[in-house]
C-alpha cells in the first residue's frame, strides 16, 4: 500500500483524457496562465476565464476549444525555450478562434462532402446512361481526391490567417512578435529536411520557411516605436524555466535529464531537474540535499516545500513531510493539487485530528478544481463512514468506469441517510 501512496503521491495526477492524459499541477498551470493573460486580455476574453490545461504528450503541439481553454502539449513545453516563443504558439491557437475557423471548417466540410457526393453522382450517371463505364469510374475514383485537395488548400490558408491574426494579436497585447520568428525557426531545425521533400500541396500547413518568411516580413515593416511593454519579466522567464525543468525531471529518462541538466549546471532549474530526478529514482537523501538548496536560495518559492514534502513522505518522515507542505501553502493560495497531497499524506499518518483536516482539504480543493485523485483521497479520510462509498462513486465517475460508478453509488444510499448531500448526490450518480 505504501508504495502505491508513493505513486498517487506524485504531483503529476494523470486523468485520462482520450489518448493522452491530462497533468494537474498547481505551479505548471500558474506560470502558463499568467504567460497567456495578456493574450486573453488582448482578445477580449473575459478576465478568470481562461483555463490552461496540460497534455501530457511528446508532441510538439498546443490547441485551443471554446475560445476559453488552452490546451499546451508537454512536449511543446520541454522543447521550447523562451516564454515568448509559448505565447506566439497560443496567439497562432487563438488566432483560429478569432478567425471562426472551426465552425467554417466544419461548414467547409459538409460542402465537400456535398460535392464529392454530386461528384459521384455523375459518375454513377455516366454508367446508368450507357456512357464510357470507364469514364464514370475515373470520376468516382477522383472524387475524393477533388475534396482533399480542396480542403488541404482551405486548412492552409487558415493557417496563414491564424499565422496573421496571431502576429496581431501578440502586437495588441504588447508582447514580442519575435516569438513567432523563434517557433518557426526552432520548427524549420526540426523538420527543414523533411520538408525539402515534400509537395506543398499535399499537407495542410503551409511550409515552415514560407510562414518564417511571412512573420518576418510583417514584423519588419512594424512602427519602429513599438515596445513590447508585456513581455515576460526576468522572473517569469525564471519561472518558465523552472516549470520546463520540472517536467523534464518527472517525464523524461534520468539520463537525458543528466544531458539537458549536467551536474555542472548550478541554476535553479539544473538542481529542480535533478532532485525530482533521484527522486523518481528513488535517490531521496541526494533529491532531499538538492532541495534543501534551492529553499535556501529561495525560501519563499512554495513548489520547492511541494518538492520537499513529496521526498520527506517517501523517506516515511510523516510529520516533516506535513510541515513542508504547510509551509507550501502558506506562500500561496488555492493550490488544490498540493491540498490534497496534504490530505494524501495525513491520512497516512493519522494522528488525532489528521482525518477531520484531510476532510477539510479535500472538500475546499474539490471546490476550485475536482479531481479524481481528491476523491480518493477523501474516501480514504472518511474511512468507514458511508460518505466513503459516495467518494469512490465519484472518483470511478471522473474516471469514466460506470459500473463501478453505480456499485459504489448504490452502496453509498443504503448507508446514507436520504436526504444527506451525499445520498443526493450518490442518487445523481445512479440517474
Amino acid at each position: 500500500m505504501h508504495k502505491i501512496l508513493v505513486i498517487l503521491l506524485c504531483v503529476f495526477l494523470a486523468v485520462p483524457a482520450r489518448a493522452a492524459s491530462l497533468i494537474n499541477d498547481t505551479e505548471t498551470e500558474r506560470v502558463l496562465t499568467e504567460l497567456i493573460t495578456p493574450l486573453a486580455d488582448a482578445a477580449d476574453i473575459p478576465a478568470g476565464r481562461l483555463r490552461v490545461h496540460i497534455i501530457n504528450s511528446n508532441e510538439f503541439n498546443a490547441f485551443v476549444m471554446g475560445g476559453e481553454d488552452v490546451y499546451v502539449y508537454t512536449g511543446l513545453l520541454t522543447q521550447i525555450k523562451s516564454p515568448d516563443a509559448l505565447q506566439a504558439v497560443v496567439a497562432h491557437e487563438l488566432g483560429h478562434t478569432l478567425g471562426g475557423h472551426m465552425a467554417q471548417m466544419a461548414d467547409r466540410m459538409s460542402a465537400e462532402m456535398t460535392r464529392t457526393m454530386l461528384i459521384q453522382a455523375l459518375g454513377i450517371g455516366l454508367m446508368a446512361v450507357g456512357g464510357d463505364p470507364s469514364l464514370g469510374a475515373g470520376v468516382l475514383a477522383g472524387s475524393s481526391g477533388v475534396a482533399q485537395q480542396s480542403m488541404l488548400a482551405f486548412t492552409r490558408d487558415e493557417e496563414r490567417i491564424a499565422d496573421d491574426m496571431g502576429l496581431k494579436l501578440m502586437i495588441r497585447a504588447k508582447l514580442n512578435p519575435n516569438g513567432f520568428i523563434d517557433v518557426f525557426e526552432q520548427m524549420s531545425h526540426m523538420t527543414g529536411a523533411l520538408e525539402s521533400r515534400i509537395n506543398p500541396n499535399r499537407i495542410n500547413h503551409p511550409l515552415t520557411a514560407e510562414r518564417l518568411s511571412n512573420v518576418r516580413a510583417q514584423i519588419d515593416k512594424m512602427d519602429a516605436s513599438y515596445t513590447p511593454s508585456n513581455a515576460p519579466t526576468a522572473d517569469q522567464r525564471a519561472e518558465y524555466e523552472l516549470v520546463r525543468a520540472k517536467l523534464v525531471g518527472y517525464l523524461d529518462s534520468a539520463e537525458n535529464v543528466t544531458t539537458m541538466y549536467p551536474n555542472s549546471d548550478t541554476s535553479d532549474a539544473a538542481l529542480y531537474a535533478r532532485a525530482i530526478a533521484h527522486m523518481q529514482m528513488g535517490n531521496l537523501d541526494t533529491a532531499r540535499d538538492g532541495t534543501m538548496t534551492l529553499i535556501s536560495r529561495n525560501p519563499e518559492n512554495p513548489y520547492f516545500y511541494e518538492l520537499l514534502g513529496d521526498i520527506e513522505y517517501q523517506l516515511g518522515h510523516y510529520d516533516d513531510s506535513v510541515n513542508a507542505y504547510e509551509q507550501s501553502l502558506k506562500l500561496t493560495d488555492n493550490a488544490p493539487q498540493i491540498e490534497t497531497a496534504l490530505a494524501l499524506v495525513l491520512t497516512e499518518r493519522n494522528a488525532s485530528g489528521d482525518r477531520d483536516r484531510a476532510i477539510a482539504l479535500c472538500k475546499r480543493s474539490l471546490l476550485s478544481a475536482p479531481a479524481p485523485m481528491t476523491y480518493w483521497v477523501l474516501a480514504r479520510a472518511y474511512g468507514d463512514d458511508g460518505r466513503a462509498d459516495w467518494a469512490r462513486a465519484e472518483y470511478y465517475h471522473m474516471m469514466g468506469r460506470e459500473k463501478q460508478t453505480r456499485e459504489y453509488a448504490r452502496r453509498a444510499q443504503k448507508s446514507l441517510q436520504p436526504g444527506t448531500p451525499e445520498y443526493i448526490k450518490a442518487g445523481d450518480l445512479l440517474e
